[in-house]
């Protein structure tokens, strides 16, 4: 009886090594801030029998790169988070497959992809150290520049960050392309403070996480977040938004199927599953975005996070032509 016992637990446990040996691998490239619940992950590789490997490729603008520089042997099969400040040059550099899945009805499209959420870049303040020092809140990027807000101002660069690239396509659209990077070099003799992604800044350097930069490039949403991890701590946000001319830009995030892809029909399946109820409702409160598919509810906690009545960008075809240029140039007078 024993030994009939042994022969059946060797048996199930080569039936499952088989069954999970039998499952087919789909890599999914995304940037830093990418998070689902591992149920949301796992009901997909269930109903398809396959292992979702998730590769985590650095901030919006490195994962992008990394992309590119693979591009002949590609690290993934499917990538999320282009966004509609970056997805021209991923077009441009050839590294979208040609056939995409039909997309769901949505509240914001991004073109080449499939829109899976949209959000608010924007100015973020702490308001309990603007209080404390007394200081007005800056009603005009120009004021920035001004001496009292010297050394306030941390922002990620867009060279690597898409939060980062995302203000200073906001820049551009609502201030024009000369005085934007005017503005620019006033911020650098004023101690703007540059940080590698939106991560870096927000966690290290801001002072609403104990570093010394009460003003923040980062998300219209950031203060309903603040809320929800402070667990009751607060019962308004601690940190406010600042719409600005010049200030605002919405953000939108895709997900695309890569060309070479080893496993391109399930990376199809995979690309529209983030546009499914099941992710959709998930990203609010996991990144703190909008969901891009129409009548998805939003948690009650998003009543804190505040819709812009505008937002400023350059047209896409500018974005598409001169980003790289602008980038550059950005580089030069902050930086260099």
């Amino acid at each position: 009886m024993n030994r009939q016992r042994q022969i059946l637990t060797a048996l199930g446990i080569w039936l499952l090594g088989a069954q999970a040996f039998a499952q087919t691998e789909v890599r999914l490239a995304v940037h830093g801030s990418f998070s689902l619940p591992k149920e949301t992950i796992a009901k997909f590789e269930q109903e398809n029998n396959a292992k979702v490997s998730v590769i985590k490729a650095g901030s919006g603008n490195e994962m992008l790169n990394k992309l590119i520089l693979s591009r002949a042997k590609p690290i993934a099969d499917a990538v999320y988070g282009l966004d509609n400040a970056n997805i021209a040059k991923a077009v441009q550099n050839g590294i979208l497959a040609d056939k995409q899945p039909a997309s769901a009805p949505v509240n914001a499209s991004l073109p080449g992809a499939l829109a899976v959420d949209y959000g608010y870049v924007v100015l973020n303040y702490d308001k309990k150290w603007f209080e404390q020092n007394k200081l007005p809140l800056p009603q005009s990027l120009q004021d920035l520049a001004k001496p009292a807000y010297k050394n306030l101002l941390v922002t990620p660069n867009p060279g690597t960050s898409s939060p980062g690239l995302s203000f200073l396509m906001a820049n551009i659209g609502g201030l024009g392309e000369e005085a934007a990077f005017k503005w620019w070099g006033e911020m650098r003799r004023n101690g703007v403070k540059v940080a590698k992604s939106w991560s870096d800044a927000y966690n290290t350097d801001f002072t609403q996480n104990g570093g010394s930069r009460p003003l923040i490039v980062s998300y219209a949403t950031s203060p309903a977040a603040e809320v929800h991890y402070g667990k009751g701590k607060y019962t308004e946000p601690p940190t406010g938004n600042l719409f600005l001319k010049g200030g605002v830009f919405r953000q939108v995030e895709g997900a695309a199927v890569l060309k070479g892809a080893k496993q391109p029909a399930l990376a199809m399946k995979l690309v529209s599953y983030l546009q499914s109820a099941d992710v959709q409702q998930a990203l609010p409160i996991e990144m703190w975005v909008y969901p891009a598919v129409k009548g998805t509810p939003l948690p009650k906690v998003f009543e804190f996070a505040q819709t812009p009545p505008k937002h400023d960008a350059p047209s896409a075809k500018q974005m598409a032509e001169k980003q790289k240029q602008w980038v550059s140039r950005w580089m030069k007078v902050v930086l260099k």
